[in-house]
């Protein structure tokens, strides 16, 4: 080998880890391992400096005890309802089926409480829910929990403890690690559905007057997010959400979202509108299909019969990848998955 040969192959060998580091990584957390099934809603995201966040905790873990989780610097949660703040919790790693799996209760708290309590996490979510979710940290922990300590306008991690750093809608929270020489940016954006709380996560005498006329309390608009991690990743989540002029108008021509998780609930969009949203207003580079209320796979392979399936032959130009639960998934700064799908 000429010595030009050997260099040039140096060269590659040692930008090959240097690239991977400036990678994103998605890990979903769902309840079967290595399937896209009913409940699927906690997805993990980890940023080329460290900070690790969580989305939407909902019912496919078992807990701030659960193993997957690791660190959480990040907690957030798009909306209120009991399968994304998490009125119950997996009962245990694979249990039950696909479409059904077995969980049982996680009230009073809920398991979005639960694990930012344990793990010291930021909550970065409309100002009502974060109010709600800290006061009931504040039962767990039986401390206050404060408004997240700031560096200028970042808040530095790992924390000492939860905290607060709530925001209305479009407002921009910053994150970083000590030392980063930028922070990850985690815009809240508009999102059409609903925001009550599950009552069971209610405390009497609301719970006891609510229950009377089968309603329950606001905690401020529905959500989605814009988070911008530093390798230039722009990622879109949806949260539960119909679709909406905001996505053209917002999230593609004002903040260029290249990857979108998509929330698949048959409640909110079916396959078509879906994915007309996709390929004619948000317009990504790769889509993460998530939260399709279905068992959309059976041995890791997509079922030809199911909506999300649908979904997926709708979407034209751009891969979709599915949020196989366990599964990390590594994406470029332009959208681009390079490694796990």
């Amino acid at each position: 080998m000429s010595s030009f040969s050997y260099a040039l192959a140096m060269l590659v060998a040692l930008s090959a880890p240097l690239a991977a580091a400036q990678n994103v990584k998605i890990t979903p957390l769902g309840s079967h391992t290595g399937e896209l099934c009913d409940r699927h809603r906690a997805t993990l995201f980890e940023n080329p400096s460290g900070v690790r966040i969580l989305y939407d905790a909902g019912h496919s873990v078992t807990g701030a005890e659960d193993p997957r989780l690791g660190d959480v610097h990040v907690v957030l949660l798009s909306h209120a309802h009991g399968d994304h703040m998490g009125d119950r919790r997996l009962k245990a790693q694979d249990a039950g089926s696909c479409a059904a799996p077995e969980t049982v209760s996680a009230a009073p708290q809920s398991t979005t409480a639960e694990i930012a309590a344990a793990k010291s996490s930021a909550l970065v979510m409309m100002l009502p829910m974060a109010a709600f979710l800290g006061k009931k940290i504040e039962l767990i922990r039986n401390k206050p929990t404060g408004n997240c300590p700031q560096t200028g306008a970042d808040v530095v991690v790992p924390l000492t403890a939860a905290c607060l750093a709530g925001a209305h809608l479009g407002g921009t929270r910053t994150i970083k690690t000590a030392g980063a020489a930028r922070p990850v940016e985690i815009t809240v954006v508009y999102a059409a559905h609903d925001s009550t709380v599950a009552r069971g996560l209610l405390t009497d005498p609301e719970r006891k007057n609510l229950e009377a006329d089968n309603v329950s309390l606001w905690l401020g608009p529905p959500t989605g997010y814009v988070v911008q991690f530093t390798n230039g990743l722009r990622v879109y989540l949806t949260g539960d959400t119909g679709i909406h002029t905001e996505m053209k108008n917002v999230v593609n021509e004002f903040h260029k979202a290249n990857l979108v998780v998509f929330n698949l609930g048959p409640n909110a969009v079916n396959s078509a509108s879906a994915a007309y949203a996709v390929n004619e207003l948000i317009k990504p580079a790769a889509v993460v299909a998530s939260h399709v209320n279905e068992a959309a796979t059976t041995g890791g392979k997509l079922r030809p019969d199911s909506r999300t399936a649908a979904f997926v032959n709708l979407v034209k130009g751009r891969p979709v990848h599915l949020a196989l639960s366990g599964k990390t998934m590594e994406f470029d700064g332009n959208g681009k998955c390079v490694a796990g799908c």
